[in-house]
Parts: C-alpha cells; structure tokens; sequence
C-alpha cells in the first residue's frame, strides 16, 4: 500500500535566487508594458501571506494576458532571480485558476498580534475619553457591529505599512498608545480629540479598500477616498447622538474632528486637502508618520531576501536603502 506526501507550497518569502517554481499565487496587480523595441511583456505582482514578489512575463500577445486579471488566483511556472538586489521571477506559464481548493489563509497576511486583545485595548482606551459628547460619539461606532467587523478585519493601506488584515486595528492602536503617553508632554493638546482624531483618521479605508483576497481598492475607494469617506461616516454618527441626546453636537467640536480627518497626511505633497492647524491636527499626523514609517523600516528590514547584505535593496517609496547591520565581519 502506498502513501502519498503533499507537496509542502512554496511561499515567496522562501523563493530562492535561481530556483525553479512551480506554485499558485494571488495575482495582485497587473501591467502590459512595451520594452525598447515596442514588444509587449507582461508585469505582475504575485502575494501570498509571506509577501509579494515582481514577476515579468516576456514577449506576450494583449490577447495572451487578457486570460489573468488583478485578484485571480494563478498557477505560475518561472524562474526566480536576484536583480539589483531584489528578487524577481520570469514566467514562461500564467494560468488564472478556481479557487475552491485553495486555502485563503495561504494568500491573505493577518496581523501577527491577537486581534482580541488589539479590539478590547481599543475600546478601553476610546472608553477613557471623558468629554461627554465625544465619549458618545465614540460609543456609537462602537456599538456598530457591522463596521466594528470591518474596523477589525481591514488593512491600513495598499502596500506602504500595515498592508495586511488587521493592520488598520493594529495601527490604530499603536498610535493610540503613543498618544497616551505622550499627551501630557503636549501642554496645548486636548487628549480627547487626539485620541478620537486617532480612531477616526483611517477609518474611511474600511470602505476605500477590498480586503477578502488580497488588496485593491472599492470602486467608492477609487472615486472618493479614505478622508472624504471617513468625514461622511463621521457625519452620519454626529447625526445619531444628536437623535441619542436630544441636543445639537457641539459645532467646535465637529469641525475640529472632521479637521483632524482631512489634514492628517500633513502636506499637499501627500495628498492632504489641508495642513493642519491646531495641535491636536500636527500632534496626529506626525504620531501616524511615526509609526507608519518605524513599520515600514522594519519590515523592509525583514523581508529583504538576501542575508548576506548589510543594506536593504533601494526603497524608491522611502529613497533610501536600509541598514541590517554588518554582515560577514567579526564584531569587536
């Protein structure tokens, strides 16, 4: 009697320079570009719940890569191979492929970190917010069930840092706890609005993006956007304690909220409609700038695939390589 042993898969994080594969990735995103000489090569980016890697498919037909769209699942063949530092795959075979079969939990990264406790630490903090009006106003995203899930579930962005789900729960209370600490430090700063500001400035990505298999953005993503979105959730559940209380919520207070909403990118340069211009709005953005940015070093830090250097591959998003440490050398 014979038994049979199933192939363990080959995640991208083990890919190896000049290996050979033959695997099923999630298709992420996909490009036809033209070389030099005008002929046609496909670009793609492949994911599964290690990471992502670029692949490059040459001399294909508009035809021949019309079969494979963003968010299929293909079985690829190709070659892996280290290119300015980065690894890569040519593909000689593209196939979208039925999904039934497959695991998700082998294609969609989730937050390392328990996700339980990152939502009761989030309520408790928010729960310590002793303005009243504002403490209702947090209640009533709280007690919503329906958005709490997606809250819970969704990723703090496409690819820059905490582009998994979970990651908008993760961020959020990382920037949370950073608050907490820090506010008494900030004479100026009311600590109520900071922290509402913290909870609210992402929550529009909760509908701006689609998070089941893999990362893309909602056609409501792609037309409005996370800030525009997250001021129409902020002003429907303005609306809902003012039905709660009986009373107008307070106007200083809805603008300053919808401020910290619409300015927390910091500059023109990245997207913010306005710079900000109380403390609580500049406090925002540079604790979202913190720990966006400490991710996204990290995590280049720890994905690189070569372990033999002492920098990164160049971050074009970042303009800079990263220091791993000195490799190869003995330490005094």
């Amino acid at each position: 009697m014979s038994t049979s042993t199933a192939v363990a898969r080959r995640f991208i994080n083990t890919l190896t320079d000049g290996e050979t594969v033959e695997e099923v990735y999630l298709l992420s995103d996909k490009q036809l570009r033209a070389n030099r000489n005008a002929a046609l090569y496909l670009l793609v980016e492949l994911r599964d719940r290690s990471g992502a890697i670029s692949a490059r498919m040459w001399n294909v037909t508009e035809d021949a890569a019309a079969h494979v769209n963003p968010g299929d699942f293909v079985a690829v063949k190709g070659k892996v191979q280290l290119f300015q530092g980065a690894l890569q795959m040519i593909i000689s075979q593209i196939q979208a492929v039925p999904s039934e079969r497959l695991d998700p939990a082998d294609f969609v990264r989730q937050s390392e970190r328990d996700v339980g406790q990152l939502t009761n630490r989030l309520r408790e903090i928010l729960q310590s917010i002793d303005e009243p009006a504002l403490r209702m106003l947090m209640d009533c995203f709280l007690i919503d069930e329906a958005l709490m899930a997606a809250f819970t579930t969704a990723p703090a962005g496409m690819k820059a840092h905490h582009a998994f789900r979970g990651g908008l729960l993760e961020h959020v209370v990382n920037m949370l706890e950073i608050a907490k600490r820090i506010a008494d430090f900030l004479p100026g700063v009311d600590r109520n609005l900071l922290l509402a500001g913290v909870f609210l400035h992402d929550i529009g990505k909760t509908r701006e993006l689609c998070y089941e298999a893999g990362i893309s953005y909602s056609d409501e993503g792609q037309l409005l956007g996370h800030l525009v979105i997250a001021v129409e959730m902020l002003t429907a559940k303005i609306a809902e304690v003012e039905k709660l209380a009986d009373e107008p919520f307070p106007r200083e207070m809805s603008l300053r909220l919808k401020h910290l909403i619409l300015s927390h990118h910091g500059t023109y340069e990245f997207g913010s409609p306005k710079l900000p211009m109380t403390p609580e709005a500049i406090a925002l953005h540079h604790i979202d700038n913190l720990d966006a940015k400490v991710h996204e070093f990290t995590r280049d830090i720890a994905d690189d695939p070569n372990p033999q250097a002492s920098f990164t591959p160049f971050n074009a998003r970042l303009d800079r390589k990263l220091f791993k440490g000195l490799r190869g050398e003995k330490q005094p």
